[in-house]
C-alpha cells in the first residue's frame, strides 16, 4: 500500500452476538497489522482489548445527551415541565430523575420560569492506545447511558484522524451486533461491510435484516459464515440468500481454537504449530484479507 491520505474503512458486522466478529477481526488485524488503524466501535461492549491489550495514550471524555436541571430558587413547582415530559423523567415534586432524563429540552422550553437548563454530562470516554500491532482507538460508555450511536462516530472520526496521520490507508471497525443505532453510525461511510454470521435460525433472520441495511446504505458486503459445520442446511440457506445480493467469501468450521487463542490473549493468525485443521482456518482468514484488499484496491 501507497502511504496516501485517502483512507478507507470496512466494518466487520453481525445480526447477532457469538457470531465470531470480534474474533475474526482480530486475526485480520494482525495480518494487515502494517497498514491499519484498529478501531472498536462496539462501545456497549467492548472486547478487542482483550486481544490486543492496550497502551492508553490518550484518553478523552466523552459528552452525550444533555441533562436537566432545575433551579430550585427559580422553580414555582407549577408542573407544566412534569406535564410535558414524554420520558416521566420529572417526579411529582419536580425533581429530575437522572436515569429517565434524555436531554431532549422540552422542560426548558416550556418553563415560564426559566428554572430549568441544560447541562453537559460525561457519558463515557474515548481513547487512542498503543498495541502490538498498532494504534487502536476505542471507547466505553458509562453503563446505563445512552447516545452510543455518537460515540460510536466519534470513535471512526478520530480512527481517520488518526489514520491519515500515521498515513494508513485503511480503518477496521469493530462494529456492534444488530441493526440499531450503533451499527448504523459503524457502517456510515464504510467502503466496504463484512458481515459474520453463523448456520443458526436466529442468525439467518438476523441476516436478513443486516442484508437489507446494506442494500438501504448501497454498502458492498461480503458474507463469511463462521462454524458452518454446525448446520450444513441453514448454511446452504445462507448460500442462497446471498446469491445476487453478497457474496459467500469464506466458511470456516467449527475450531476451538477461537476460543484457545482468545484465552491466550491471541488472535487465531498469531497461533503456532498447529495442526492441518487450524492452518486451513489461517489459510481462509488470509483469503478474506486479499479479497478486502482487492475490492479497495489499495
Amino acid at each position: 500500500m501507497s502511504n496516501s491520505t485517502n483512507v478507507k474503512q470496512v466494518t466487520v458486522i453481525s445480526g447477532k452476538g457469538g457470531t465470531g466478529k470480534s474474533s475474526l477481526i482480530a486475526a485480520l488485524a494482525y495480518l494487515l497489522k502494517d497498514d491499519i488503524i484498529l478501531a472498536d466501535a462496539d462501545v456497549d461492549a467492548a472486547d478487542l482489548y482483550l486481544i490486543y491489550p492496550p497502551d492508553v495514550k490518550e484518553k478523552h471524555e466523552y459528552q452525550g445527551l444533555k441533562l436537566a436541571h432545575i433551579d430550585e430558587d427559580l422553580c414555582t413547582k407549577c408542573g407544566l415541565c412534569r406535564d410535558a415530559c414524554r420520558f416521566d423523567a420529572i417526579t411529582e415534586d419536580i425533581k429530575i430523575d437522572d436515569f429517565k432524563c434524555e436531554g431532549c429540552g422540552l422542560c426548558y422550553h416550556v418553563c415560564p420560569e426559566k428554572a430549568i437548563s441544560l447541562n453537559d454530562r460525561i457519558s463515557g470516554h474515548y481513547m487512542k492506545s498503543d498495541t502490538r500491532i498498532g494504534t487502536m482507538v476505542h471507547a466505553r460508555l458509562i453503563p446505563g447511558e445512552e447516545s452510543s450511536g455518537l460515540l460510536v462516530a466519534q470513535v471512526r472520526k478520530t480512527a481517520e484522524a488518526v489514520a491519515k496521520e500515521e498515513k494508513k490507508k485503511l480503518v477496521l471497525i469493530d462494529g456492534s451486533p444488530g441493526i440499531g443505532c450503533p451499527v448504523i453510525s459503524s457502517l456510515t461511510g464504510s467502503n466496504l461491510a463484512v458481515v459474520v454470521t453463523e448456520p443458526t435460525i436466529s442468525a439467518l433472520h438476523d441476516l436478513k435484516r443486516i442484508l437489507e441495511l446494506l442494500v438501504q446504505f448501497r454498502i458492498s458486503g461480503y458474507v463469511v459464515i463462521n462454524k458452518s459445520d454446525i448446520n450444513e442446511k441453514v448454511s446452504q440457506e445462507i448460500e442462497e440468500l446471498c446469491q445476487g445480493k453478497n457474496t459467500v467469501i469464506a466458511k470456516i468450521p467449527y475450531n476451538d481454537i477461537f476460543n484457545t487463542a482468545m484465552i491466550q490473549k491471541l488472535s487465531v493468525s498469531e497461533i503456532e504449530d498447529v495442526d492441518d485443521d487450524i492452518l486451513a482456518i489461517q489459510e481462509t482468514i488470509k483469503g478474506i484479507a486479499e479479497k478486502m484488499i482487492s475490492f479497495l484496491e489499495i
